[in-house]
């Protein structure tokens, strides 16, 4: 399937503009998620059975396998339905911010074939809180998916920083009740002054407000409280990362997402004149760098989700040898055709049995 993918189907995306092509994918899901029987015999030739894997426990969650579909391709809660047919074992929609907005101006997504990396700097570009919990509010709920389903959320643009507490909870109140799981987004750097809020003190309010509205929330009969986490950026120096594992200790969230995609630019990339998040192979070291230094950190007490430049089975394993829980992926999905999921899920399997 990898073959029929890079030899017929990549080639004719590839001509395209890449955000229209990415937007030429969603649209397929989305088709895809509309037949639930194919769905389902999909699902049964790419889900790995208990023999071959054994499911993972997070954040109270079951998760099938260890790799999740992640943030960005699935803007406003489309697709996500097929996921679990392309063999993931979880998916995560958005970034979704309380206001609807188109993001940054095109051309805004690039695409780079030779290093498997992409950059972007679309900007939250998204239908809305409201509008993304009324398409998810016509599916099934919490606990009853085919797999979890992650909701990540971030800053509207139109907020300043001082609003930011106030804009995250809006899309907490309208998006919780739909989360398996919700991770709070402070780290995309193509949202202008969004990065400030990992400093110490913003981190701490923001924090500390959404923890408060979710025991608020779960005290309310028939809520259950959902698992918070933070995605954080990989330019953070480690006296950084130090501060925000405090911040995230204080309040006693569930887990973090690491990492979101850089603004550094080394090698070939260094003569690159595009600004924005560069994601895919440069960024894998790095990533897992963190990775390793905050479960280190925190003596593997606290679950991480590693992203970041994977685009094979021996980058998929690295992250889990940092001591990654999980994993995502999204710009390998790109590069290696729609069941990279399923061909990596496997391949960590097989490493399971075998390492």
């Amino acid at each position: 399937m990898g073959t029929l993918y890079e030899k017929w189907v990549r080639p004719g995306l590839f001509r395209l503009e890449a955000e229209h092509a990415h937007e030429v994918g969603v649209r397929a899901l989305t088709l895809l998620a509309t037949l639930p029987p194919l769905c389902r015999a999909l699902e049964a030739w790419t889900r790995l059975s208990t023999a071959q894997t054994r499911p993972v426990e997070a954040f109270g969650l079951k998760f099938p396998n260890a790799v999740g579909l992640a943030a960005g391709f699935d803007k406003n809660a489309r697709a996500w339905p097929a996921a679990a047919a392309l063999g993931f074992g979880h998916v995560e929609i958005g970034t979704v911010t309380a206001r609807a907005q188109p993001g940054n101006p095109g051309p805004r997504m690039f695409r780079y074939s030779a290093q498997q990396a992409v950059i972007n700097r679309l900007g939250f570009n998204n239908e809305g809180a409201r509008t993304v919990a009324a398409r998810l509010a016509r599916h099934k709920g919490p606990g009853l998916r085919r797999i979890p389903l992650g909701v990540n959320i971030g800053k509207s643009k139109a907020a300043d920083i001082e609003q930011a507490t106030q804009d995250y909870l809006a899309s907490f109140t309208w998006l919780a009740d739909y989360a398996d799981y919700l991770v709070i987004n402070v780290s995309s750097p193509n949202t202008p002054g969004l990065r400030r809020l990992q400093d110490e003190g913003r981190l701490r309010d923001l924090l500390g407000a959404i923890t408060a509205a979710n025991r608020s929330r779960s005290a309310q009969a028939g809520r259950k409280r959902v698992p918070l986490l933070l995605k954080i950026a990989p330019d953070l120096e480690f006296t950084q990362i130090d501060a925000v594992l405090n911040v995230v200790a204080e309040f006693a969230l569930d887990g973090l997402i690491a990492t979101n995609t850089t603004v550094a630019r080394q090698g070939f990339f260094a003569g690159v004149n595009e600004a924005g998040g560069l994601s895919g192979a440069p960024l894998r070291h790095r990533a897992t760098e963190v990775i390793r230094y905050i479960v280190q950190a925190t003596g593997g007490r606290l679950p991480v989700i590693g992203v970041g430049g994977i685009t094979d089975a021996a980058s998929a394993g690295e992250k889990l040898d940092a001591g990654a829980t999980l994993v995502q992926v999204y710009t390998g999905l790109i590069f290696n055709g729609p069941f990279f999921g399923r061909d990596m899920a496997r391949a960590l399997a097989d490493r399971q049995r075998t390492g």
